[in-house]
């Protein structure tokens, strides 16, 4: 293994390792948290049809797809290279403005497949690579990115902390990351309602009482804003700035 792979292995794991020492990893808020079984299990069986859902311009797609056309506006408007975790089928790649050099990367396979697709036949050349790879453990150097974005991802991934690291450690300084998702609501009928649907969050690979401090702690990302985004709030833009 040469020297730079291992400095950047050695750098993962003290990030990962530190991120992942300061909570319980079976639970979340008293209940099971994901596993990677349950994601990969979850997206395998999404991957089929889940830009029929997703991209839809009615219904449930339309509620994703106002609050991912939100997020592009600010992504859109930044330069340079841009990671995309949680890339998934590729639903947001031919929407990113081409002065981006995009790398999009996914634990799932099967959603890999469609997006690599989907770049063939779209002739995507601002997508530069998508990679099968863990958000917890990237392999990308120190310092490699601009941007980075997940949108409705992070409440996904079975050790969120640990991700959030590694956001940190692969921006350049200056470099922000935005995360897009819905958060656990912290009173009303939303609140009861996600408490109701946390026991079936292996079905359907996301957790609907994710609360948004679990983001707000890296040392190395200042927060510059939490914004609610249209339709009517459900999901959140939070921009973080590496220092």
């Amino acid at each position: 293994m040469s020297e730079k792979r291992m400095s950047i292995q050695n750098n993962r794991n003290t990030a990962a390792a530190k991120a992942e020492a300061a909570y319980d990893p079976s639970m979340l808020n008293g209940t099971p948290r994901l596993d990677q079984s349950s994601v990969l299990a979850a997206y395998a069986r999404w991957a089929p049809f889940y830009d029929f859902v997703f991209s839809r311009s009615f219904g449930f797609g339309r509620l994703f797809g106002l609050a991912r056309r939100n997020a592009l506006a600010h992504i859109n408007a930044r330069q340079g290279s841009l990671l995309e975790i949680g890339v998934g089928t590729g639903v947001a790649l031919g929407d990113y403005a081409r002065h981006l050099q995009v790398t999009g990367i996914d634990l799932s396979p099967e959603m890999l497949r469609v997006a690599r697709k989907k770049v063939r036949d779209e002739g995507l050349t601002h997508v530069v690579d998508l990679l099968e790879m863990d958000a917890s453990r990237l392999t990308f150097a120190d310092g490699t990115f601009d941007t980075a974005a997940t949108m409705f991802t992070i409440t996904v991934v079975p050790h969120p902390e640990a991700v959030m690291a590694e956001i940190e450690r692969v921006l350049k300084p200056g470099g922000e990351a935005l995360i897009v998702s819905h958060f656990a609501s912290e009173r009303g009928w939303r609140h009861g309602l996600e408490t109701l649907m946390t026991p079936l969050t292996s079905r359907l690979g996301w957790r609907p009482d994710f609360p948004v401090a679990r983001l707000l702690d890296r040392p190395g990302l200042r927060h510059l804003e939490t914004r609610s985004l249209d339709p009517f709030g459900v999901f959140s833009m939070v921009r973080l700035q590496r220092v």
